[in-house]
């Protein structure tokens, strides 16, 4: 058995004899492309942005178209600018004097109405100085009194004068017609020497007598004159009494702080107890009914800008919800020569900035009584140029 198998064994020069223990070789199968099962999701990729191409072109397409329309039929004609804040002209509530606060009468963002009492200065001060030049006017009107009652009396004296120099003046008149007919008589030796005599001493009687009431007369106007003159004084001097109670009773006034119109006070800075002087800043007062938007608008944008157009207004803080406005004015001069330190280009080298303009934005009357809008919030705002005003058009 083991000769019959020697007699097959061939040999082969070079060739290694592998141990009979080895396990026998496994025919190689052919290879097989790996490439033919992926085909099918080339081909399903393909055929996906086959699709996708023509309907993102269409949708690219469609954007594009309706922003076109959009521009040439609307946006040409917008004028918009994000510079735009909300304002109102705020009332700065400030004492007119000095002392402490007694009593606060308004919280923080409270609405308040026209000629609401806000704030109380403590008045005892004020009051003294009212009683003070009240008292004082009391007691130059006493003295008028007085001034007054003495005039009449010298004016009842003059009187008096004058109607003694009447019977002095008759009484003088008299002697001298009789001390002309004892002349007449003693040159004709009917009357005597005596007798002239007698008429002589009775002339100069009489013309003293009307010396002395020209002098009494004299005497009363002179006192009547003095008499006006303090009368005239002691007016001036109750005049500006009047004007010192007056100008107490203001300051009292002025010891109630009121609200200047209607209103939410904000900021407010003072408590009770607080001394407050002159123009210092307690709180403000914001009308929330007269609020308007201010759009800072370059310079390139203000050809076709006039008051009365209407304009679309975005505002950010109200989810942008849109309103329309219009505008009011626009501002003579640009921001820039409004501000503390204007540029000045004269100097140095120059650098071209394009200018910004306030233009002035009416709220319509509906969108303020919602009260969402506050002061200083940001908007956007698009003037439409196409509603300008026919009148500023021709």
């Amino acid at each position: 058995m083991s000769s019959n198998a020697t007699a097959e064994v061939r040999t082969f020069p070079n060739a290694k004899v592998q141990p009979s223990t080895e396990a026998p070789e496994v025919p190689v199968q052919p290879a097989v492309p790996v490439a033919a099962p992926a085909e099918a999701p080339a081909k399903k990729k393909r055929s996906a942005r086959s699709f996708l191409l023509p309907i993102i072109g269409l949708a690219l397409l469609g954007a594009g178209s309706w922003y076109g329309y959009n521009y040439w039929t609307d946006g040409r004609f917008m004028i918009s600018t994000d510079d735009a804040y909300v304002q109102a002209d705020m009332s700065f509530v400030s004492p007119k004097i000095s002392g402490y606060i007694d009593k606060v009468l308004v919280g923080e963002n409270q609405k308040v109405k026209a000629g609401d009492p806000l704030f109380v200065i403590d008045n005892g001060d004020y009051k003294i100085a009212v009683a003070q030049a009240e008292a004082q006017i009391a007691t130059l009107a006493k003295t008028l009194d007085r001034i007054d009652a003495q005039t009449k009396a010298a004016q009842a004296s003059l009187s008096q004068a004058q109607a003694q120099k009447v019977a002095d003046q008759a009484a003088a008149d008299n002697a001298a017609r009789a001390q002309d007919r004892a002349a007449q008589l003693l040159k004709t030796h009917v009357g005597t020497q005596a007798q002239l005599d007698d008429a002589q001493t009775a002339l100069d009687q009489a013309k003293a007598a009307l010396v002395g009431a020209d002098a009494q007369i004299a005497a009363a106007q002179a006192n009547i004159g003095v008499l006006e003159a303090q009368r005239a004084e002691s007016a001036s001097t109750l005049a500006s009494l009047q004007l010192t109670r007056d100008k107490a009773e203001r300051d009292l006034s002025f010891t109630v702080l009121k609200a200047p119109y209607d209103g939410v006070v904000g900021n407010r800075s003072v408590e009770q107890g607080d001394l407050v002087s002159p123009g210092q800043k307690l709180a403000v007062v914001v009308p929330m009914d007269k609020l308007y938007i201010v759009g800072n608008f370059k310079e390139t944008q203000l050809g076709p800008m006039v008051p009365g157009e209407k304009v679309r207004i975005t505002v950010d803080a109200i989810d942008g919800q849109s309103f329309q406005g219009t505008v009011s004015s626009l501002a003579p001069a640009s921001g820039a020569v409004f501000s503390l330190l204007p540029p000045e280009n004269a100097t140095g080298n120059f650098t071209k900035v394009v200018q910004r303009v306030p233009v002035r934005i009416d709220v319509p009357a509906d969108v303020l009584k919602t009260g969402k809008l506050r002061a200083g919030l940001s908007v956007v705002v698009a003037v439409d140029s196409r509603t300008a005003p026919a009148s500023t058009t021709n």
